[in-house]
């Protein structure tokens, strides 16, 4: 048996998943852990990781390590994604997580990070034509699926944090910064020649923002598992009226919001403008969510090499 460890540095939360893996190469999740970190927080245009959000995060790296060091049999895979993607001192970062803890980070491309969200979600959804959005803290990735293969897909720096600290949607939204975040998100859109050609199709939604906009309609829905959010599917009506529920209200009643995490109720807003964007652009009319992700594309691309050793 072995424990394979996933770490993911991720630009709002930093997570930590333990597989058990036995010899046929089935494996089960053992533990999870979380730490919203938000390494992307004050990065600005010019694209600087700061010294607190690096600290935040090393310092949730060592809790994890405290976790799994514990076990036998450890096999340790660190990712980061599109705030050490982006960040000028990426390299200084890197070098500082080595140097403390000894863990070695692959960064991402934006393309393998979507590819690997799309290897995560594929087996675990109905749908055999889809749009795959991961909303992220510093990026969005957004893959056009077609009878269940990759077509095409892309990441655009759209993120959740990123997009709420450059249009100040932290708080009560105004009209004009709403119109700003919206503008820019199209622009970006207008960029990617394929994404208007998967017209109609459902979004097949993962990331932070997808769980937390699931949460709150399972709350309101009175479903007992709020967190079981594999293939539960919402309308654009209702997606429309969650966020009409979030723009009324200032931060602090926002809060209070059955199912919004506290530490996410700032950077929500700028996190479902890209939904509520892609669906116009393509003119989706249901959203599908699921618990897959990154994470299940990095232990299928072990698995995949541990078969060929």
């Amino acid at each position: 048996m072995e424990n394979f460890v996933i770490i993911d540095i991720g630009s709002n939360s930093v997570r930590m998943a333990i597989y058990a893996i036995d010899e046929a190469g089935h494996y089960q999740e053992i533990k999870r852990m979380k730490s919203a970190a938000r390494l992307s927080e004050g990065m600005g245009p010019h694209n600087i990781l700061q010294f607190s959000a690096m600290k935040r995060t090393i310092a949730a790296l060592r809790r994890f390590q405290s976790e799994y060091e514990k076990l036998p049999n450890v096999v340790v895979r660190a990712i980061a994604t599109a705030a050490v993607r982006q960040a000028q001192n990426q390299t200084d970062f890197l070098q500082s997580i080595k140097a403390e803890l000894g863990i070695d980070v692959r960064v991402l491309t934006g393309k393998q990070e979507a590819y690997f969200d799309y290897q995560g979600v594929v087996n675990r959804i109905k749908a055999r034509d889809f749009v795959l959005m991961d909303i992220g803290g510093a990026s969005v990735e957004i893959v056009h699926v077609r009878n269940r293969q990759a077509i095409n897909y892309v990441s655009i720096p759209t993120g959740a944090v990123k997009l709420t600290e450059q249009f100040h949607l932290q708080n009560q939204v105004q009209a004009a910064d709403l119109f700003a975040a919206q503008q820019h998100i199209i622009e970006q859109f207008s960029k990617i020649g394929w994404l208007g050609h998967p017209a109609h199709y459902p979004i097949v939604l993962i990331g932070g923002a997808a769980r937390t906009l699931a949460r709150i309609n399972r709350r309101r829905q009175h479903f007992r598992r709020v967190d079981e959010i594999q293939n539960y599917q919402l309308t654009r009506k209702q997606v429309d009226q969650t966020m009409r529920e979030l723009l009324s209200k200032p931060l602090a009643k926002r809060q209070l919001i059955n199912g919004l995490e506290s530490d996410r109720a700032d950077v929500i807003i700028g996190g479902l403008l890209n939904l509520t964007a892609v669906m116009d652009f393509i003119d989706s009319k249901r959203v599908i969510f699921s618990d897959g992700g990154v994470r299940e594309g990095v232990i299928n691309e072990y698995l995949e090499q541990r078969t060929k050793v």
